[in-house]
């Protein structure tokens, strides 16, 4: 078993081997750290499971080149690459998280050995269930393989009823019908689009549900996708896998009942007469960027609407509007077209964005401006104009690993605890979501560690930086100037 991992010697071998055709998946570990043993076993059953990918381990302070090389402060660390980059980390002994991203960078696990999915992602095998149980029992409780113990007993039973309540189940923002993010509405197309029947949570309806899934799940965001129990994962995941055909093979596996597109007969219809779809759908793709509201640009007629325009206007797209209050049968034709129950609704290219909500929040993000450069409506921004954007999205912006609410490394966490700590509002940015601001953002910054703390714009420092300034009781002052 220990064979179908390799350890590194050099930067050049490395190199040579990251370079190739296959997936490489590097372990950085170190002979003081005990939760780097446990995890190097894990490592080694999925160095099994999946063959197609290679697995090397590199001892991060024997190869000090090496870790710089790819940004390693903490062990274990785990990084994920492919077609010659960097493109997923994990930091921790977190075997769920591990065997999820292994499965996702290297795709379907050796089925000849694994006969059914694995509890701890797609389908990493059953040896990584039994590793993760005795990694549990070492450690004398859950708590180094999921979080769920900080929950309570009641708590984690309703979860798990909710999370067995149907074959398939979708916690998200929302219901299937009036989905609520843009990321919950993809998911529900590709069960819809796969055949499957499945159930639903809106967790924007019970806060304890939400927050407590991130903890019972391991997994910070939402929509989250289940089957049979186990969780396959988000939105991205969810679309790998839809678009591989190996969601198809998940259901297949686990006996969930697929309707063909024939058997589902006219349930697909919107129930508009064939006039009024036409004349939507002409409406919709008048053109790139549309806005159905109430008023006009040049008068809006709610605070809603006002707010689209005005982020289209900083967005510098153009753009028409139509007014919906001046025709009931596309005010409300258009709901139903759209399976969106309210106005503003934005469209990009004939596909629909969202509401105001949903627009601000990709506005704020740069992800309303990536979309708009991908659709060729706007000059593709530079690394460097989106790293200002994001640095200028908030007063005070975090860029960390993880989010606030599920900080992905020790330092990160430090310095949300301060901020907190101190009441202090700031906006932030996971650098683990994104490979190429993380890279870029050290050399716009000319700081090479994160977290990064900026104000007004202008770097603040790293964690070291931020607990001085707290500990001196200067860290409110300096971030209200």
């Amino acid at each position: 078993m220990d064979s179908a991992v390799k350890d590194i010697k050099s930067k050049a071998e490395l190199d040579e081997a990251v370079n190739g055709a296959s997936p490489v998946i590097l372990h950085f570990w170190a002979s003081w750290c005990e939760a780097s043993k446990p995890m190097d076993q894990v490592f080694a059953h999925l160095a099994t499971d999946f063959p197609h990918a290679r697995f090397f381990r590199v001892e991060a302070e024997e190869q000090p080149e090496i870790s710089e090389a790819y940004a390693v402060s903490a062990v274990p660390y785990f990084a994920f690459c492919k077609d010659g980059k960097i493109v997923d980390t994990l930091e921790g002994a977190d075997p769920a998280s591990l065997a999820n991203k292994v499965a996702k960078v290297a795709g379907p696990a050796n089925l000849a050995e694994c006969a059914a999915p694995a509890s701890l992602g797609v389908a990493a095998g059953p040896a990584v269930i039994e590793k993760v149980q005795e990694l549990a029992k070492q450690n004398g409780s859950s708590q180094t393989v999921s979080p769920r113990s900080d929950l309570s007993d009641s708590l984690k039973e309703r979860l798990q009823q909710l999370v067995n309540s149907h074959p398939v189940f979708l916690f998200m923002k929302g219901n299937p019908e009036q989905p609520k993010c843009r990321f919950s509405r993809k998911v529900v197309e590709i069960l819809e689009e796969e055949g499957v029947q499945f159930g639903s949570f809106d967790i924007l309806s019970d806060n304890e549900v939400r927050e407590g899934m991130k903890k019972f799940s391991n997994w910070p965001t939402f929509p989250q996708l289940f089957c049979k129990g186990e969780l396959i994962g988000g939105c991205d995941i969810v679309v790998a896998m839809h678009e591989s055909g190996e969601l198809k093979d998940v259901f297949k596996e686990n006996d969930i009942p697929i309707q063909s597109q024939e058997s589902k007969g006219d349930s697909d219809s919107t129930g508009l007469s064939a006039t009024l779809a036409s004349r939507l759908e002409t409406l919709i793709n008048s053109s790139p960027v549309m806005v159905f509201m109430k008023g006009t640009a040049e008068e809006p007629k709610c605070g809603f609407s006002n707010k689209v325009v005005e982020i289209l206007k900083q967005e510098k797209v153009p753009f028409q509007t139509f007014d919906i209050l001046t025709d009931d049968e596309v005010r409300r034709g258009l709901k139903v077209f759209s399976n969106w129950p309210s106005y503003p609704q934005l469209y990009v290219k004939g596909e629909l964005i969202g509401g105001s909500d949903i627009v601000l929040e990709m506005h704020k993000s740069g992800e309303l401006k990536k979309i708009f450069a991908e659709k060729g409506i706007a000059p593709k921004e530079t690394l460097e104009d989106r790293i200002k954007s994001l640095i200028n999205s908030s007063e005070v912006t975090l860029f960390m690993k993880g989010t606030p609410d599920a900080p992905r490394c020790g330092f990160s966490s430090k310095v949300v605890n301060a901020l907190r700590q101190e009441g202090i509002s700031f906006g932030s940015f996971d650098i683990l979501s994104d490979d190429e601001v993380r890279q870029g953002l050290k050399t716009f910054s000319n700081w090479p560690t994160y977290p990064q703390l900026y104000y007004k714009g202008e770097l603040i420092g790293g964690c070291d930086i931020v607990l001085e300034l707290l500990n001196s009781g200067e860290l409110k002052s300096t971030l209200s100037e």
